[in-house]
């Protein structure tokens, strides 16, 4: 018997069994049962403890069957994996829509530049603007992205690297 500690993490967040069993979509007789010592799939206790933010480990007070404690600790590096991956992929999404906004912008100075050359407006000069802004915005963007970007989508999504990284390439051949 694998004693767990549904319950007390439950009560600690001032949650009753219903609340549980909504956050984690699992039906209310589940959580009752676990709470009273039954057995579950680890694909239950999974979604518990995704709704308690805990690790699986830390359901149970202590687990008496080695190969179910071997299970869990399976389950919980598999869980970190799938999180780290899916936040990679949500930080990759943010910078890859940097880059494109950058080229957004890009394309619209220079279409701006050619209309303003074309009508006669300024004459060859004007077409250094895109120049610029291409030659000194790439950089720029670069460096932002490091500084300013970087710390904030490390905050946001703390288990990935940023875009060109070399061991960004690691976790996106995963």
């Amino acid at each position: 018997m694998n004693t767990t500690r549904i319950p007390e993490l439950r009560k600690s967040r001032g949650w009753t069994q219903e609340r549980l069993a909504e956050a984690s979509t699992v039906a209310v007789r589940t959580i009752q049962r676990l709470e009273s010592g039954a057995d579950a799939s680890l694909e239950t206790l999974s979604l518990i403890a995704g709704a308690l933010d805990v690790p699986v480990s830390e359901l149970f007070a202590d687990v008496a069957d080695d190969d179910f404690a071997a299970s869990v600790h399976a389950l919980e590096a598999r869980t970190v994996a799938a999180r780290a991956n899916a936040q990679q992929a949500q930080r990759s999404r943010v910078e890859h829509g940097y880059d494109q906004v950058f080229q957004a912008l890009g394309v619209l100075i220079t279409m701006i530049a050619l209309i303003l050359l074309v009508t006669h407006v300024f004459r060859w000069p004007v077409m250094l603007a895109p120049a610029l802004f291409f030659g000194v915005g790439r950089p720029l963007l670069r460096g932002l992205k490091q500084t300013v970007l970087g710390s904030r989508l490390d905050a946001r999504f703390p288990l990935t690297v940023p875009a060109g990284h070399p061991s960004a390439q690691d976790t996106a051949s995963r």
